[in-house]
């Protein structure tokens, strides 16, 4: 009889060798520490940090995140403690948990972003780079980056000479055709891409007639995103040879094997974390439950299996 322990869900991402697909998604999960009471952050394939910029950022005002049906609104701006800060302060601890890193990177210019890849460079317990350029909480930087195949290929190039870590590429879906993107960012030199970040929406308080954001409009997240990014992520998969990382909407292990057999090579777990902080460590073994149920002996063997 089969037995969990004789089942492989190791995953190759972008040279980057995860003992599971199941992820944490860049901002949900804090810097890793906080979760860890719940979940074994060694379980987890990566843990993904909240997005580091070279300098720490307040973020927007408050009311920053409102709740919507099937998920939530956020205008966080991007609040982080900077590069400096993080590598003395909160990687230490990811490292002593013996966990995978990847650093989620974000900049305002493409010298932001250069520069920083330099520092986190060769820093031991760092075990790849995620380049966001695709948040729409704010006005400048990386909304135009990722809305423009030309300024995304640019960051990319940028980014690729500046770091030998893997490079993953956040990919927003706010653009007309997301495969375009996914495409000029692996001829920048991207080995993986990351998709999707979070829809733009809005809220509006009917009885003062203002914004329930201060900011206005925030990034929807969430389940009510799922079939948006699975398709996504579907498409992409199908468009570039480089892997792909499936987010959005994901909420349980059912979710997650939906993205697998679309195509993508690895998932992210977002907004489920603050429903459940232990969702993450579910699914990494619900997906091996699965696997053992329908004899399959490799998690190789489920992804890009859709049948159409």
């Amino acid at each position: 009889m089969q037995t969990l322990a004789k089942i492989d869900t190791t995953v190759s991402l972008a040279g980057l060798a995860l003992k599971t697909p199941v992820m944490t998604a860049s901002g949900t999960f804090g810097y890793g520490e906080e979760f860890a009471s719940y979940v074994n952050l060694h379980r987890l394939g990566a843990v993904v940090v909240k997005g580091i910029s070279l300098k720490p950022r307040p973020g927007n005002p408050p009311p920053r995140i409102v709740e919507t049906p099937c998920g939530m609104l956020n205008a966080i701006g991007l609040e982080n403690v900077g590069a400096e800060r993080f590598l003395a302060e909160k990687l230490p601890y990811l490292v002593k948990a013996r966990a995978t890193v990847v650093v989620n990177v974000l900049g305002d210019s493409i010298d932001d972003y250069q520069a920083l890849a330099a520092r986190l460079d060769g820093v031991p317990g760092i075990g790849a780079l995620e380049i966001n350029i695709s948040c729409p909480n704010v006005k400048k930087g990386g909304v135009a980056f990722g809305t423009d195949p030309q300024m995304a290929e640019k960051v990319t190039a940028a980014v690729r000479k500046a770091t030998n870590l893997p490079l993953i590429v956040k990919l927003t879906p706010n653009v007309t055709d997301i495969a375009t993107i996914a495409k000029a960012v692996e001829a920048g030199g991207a080995d993986a891409v990351s998709l999707i970040n979070t829809l733009l929406g809005m809220a509006i308080d009917s009885k003062t007639r203002r914004p329930k954001l201060a900011n206005v409009v925030g990034g929807l997240s969430g389940p009510a995103v799922k079939p948006v990014a699975l398709r996504m992520a579907w498409q992409v998969a199908k468009a570039v040879n480089i892997p792909v990382v499936g987010i959005g909407g994901i909420s349980n292990a059912e979710d997650a094997l939906e993205f697998l057999i679309a195509g993508a090579t690895a998932i992210e777990i977002g907004t489920a974390n603050f429903i459940n902080p232990r969702v993450t460590e579910e699914i990494v073994g619900g997906i091996a439950q699965y696997l053992k149920e329908n004899q399959l002996t490799s998690i190789g063997e489920l992804i890009g299996s859709l049948v159409v």
